[in-house]
């Protein structure tokens, strides 16, 4: 169906353009239901279109993948199940996020942003991904499950080839979702005979009257947190630090006042959403804004143009640290609103807060920085900075 003046929509060229936002603002404006026939995807980039999609999970269903691609999991994951099943998952699985194990995971959290800092030459390039972004959030789901740390990198490097795509550079989707089901099958046999205070062990063994998950269950849970739970913290912690080199006098205000941090925090997740862009598939015919957008057609939510629609975020394209309120969809909304995003606001708020007092002048060396290429992140893989110049 040919649009006048139509843009092609590629999500994994625009995921490593170092600006994409003028043609997310064109979306925006000029196709608010813009049919991809290269993808063949149908996009919607205003606000309200995006939320509408997000809310009515009958309408716009998650089981035939949530990425463009179309990939879905062989092990039930939460983010690609339609109720009531997915119902039934998540009341089992939002233990792993009570306040109490939030609260326990806070001062490991802070030991080892402060550990990582330490490794690094105050003088010397550094590539922050290597050295922070990515190692942190693995180190903290690691420990949440109670999984090896010593195999930090392996679990980088699987997730990371689920997610991203860099084809040809290491294993394939099926090889790294592979990887990580054979290590968690390896796991659960022990957590089953000595279970432990760990997440896994929890799972395994309900308390009295709490949902109980089949094995698959809890390795597709597992599996999804060692994805999801770090990279997309991973790419919005070097997001945040780019878009607060980029500014240096917000940096300052908030290295010297870090109480600014949370709200500075949501504007950093708003201003380069780690995720930006989901997709769902329709269950019956739809009308957007006068198209029809037939039954089966894969509906592509572009998060990074909604949190900078100016109908809902006053000068959008503006990065403002003290807007509020700031009802940003990176964290998603609805039935699939992000279990952890309390955990990575902590992680952010404290790999933040020590940064900016150990080195609050540091420099990214932006012209060689890179970007990934990606379906469904926005992030970098190679993040060079000198600590303190």
């Amino acid at each position: 169906m040919p649009e006048t003046g139509a843009i092609e929509f590629d999500p994994q060229a625009l995921s490593e353009a170092p600006d994409p936002y003028p043609t997310f603002a064109r979306l925006r404006a000029e196709h608010p239901v813009h049919y991809s026939p290269e993808r063949d995807l149908w996009v919607v980039s205003r606000y309200e279109d995006v939320r509408r999609v997000l809310l009515d999970a009958e309408t716009f269903a998650s089981g035939k993948g949530t990425v463009p691609t179309g990939f879905v999991a062989v092990k039930p994951m939460l983010i690609t199940q339609d109720p009531p099943y997915h119902t039934h998952l998540r009341s089992a699985v939002h233990l792993a996020f009570t306040p109490r194990r939030m609260a326990k995971l806070d001062a490991f959290i802070r030991r080892v942003t402060r550990e990582l800092l330490d490794s690094i030459d105050p003088s010397a390039e550094t590539d922050l991904f290597e050295a922070l972004t990515d190692p942190l959030p693995v180190a903290v789901i690691t420990e949440l499950l109670g999984v090896g740390i010593e195999d930090r990198k392996a679990f980088s490097l699987h997730a990371g080839a689920v997610i991203h795509a860099n084809a040809g550079a290491g294993p394939t989707a099926a090889e790294g979702i592979e990887w990580i089901y054979r290590y968690l099958e390896n796991v659960l046999p022990e957590r089953e005979a000595r279970p432990g205070d760990d997440l896994v062990s929890r799972l395994l063994h309900p308390g009295e009257g709490e949902p109980r998950l089949s094995h698959d269950e809890v390795v597709g849970f597992c599996a999804l947190l060692l994805m999801a739970g770090t990279e997309t913290t991973t790419n919005a912690l070097g997001n945040a630090i780019v878009a607060l080199h980029e500014r240096p006098q917000i940096r300052q205000r908030l290295a010297e006042q870090p109480a600014g941090l949370p709200r500075a925090i949501e504007e950093c997740l708003r201003f380069e959403s780690p995720v930006p862009g989901l997709s769902r598939v329709a269950t019956r015919d739809v009308e957007i804004h006068g198209r029809k957008i037939p039954e089966g057609a894969r509906i592509h939510m572009a998060f990074a143009a909604a949190n900078r629609d100016e109908q809902v975020f006053r000068n959008g394209e503006t990065f403002d640290p003290e807007r509020s309120p700031n009802p940003h969809l990176a964290f998603s909304l609805g039935i699939h609103f992000c279990l952890g995003a309390s955990l990575a606001r902590t992680e952010l708020r404290i790999a933040l807060e020590e940064l900016l007092a150990r080195f609050p002048r540091y420099r990214v060396v932006a012209e060689r920085a890179v970007r990934l290429r990606s379906d469904a992140a926005r992030g970098y893989s190679f993040l060079p900075i000198v600590a303190a110049p």
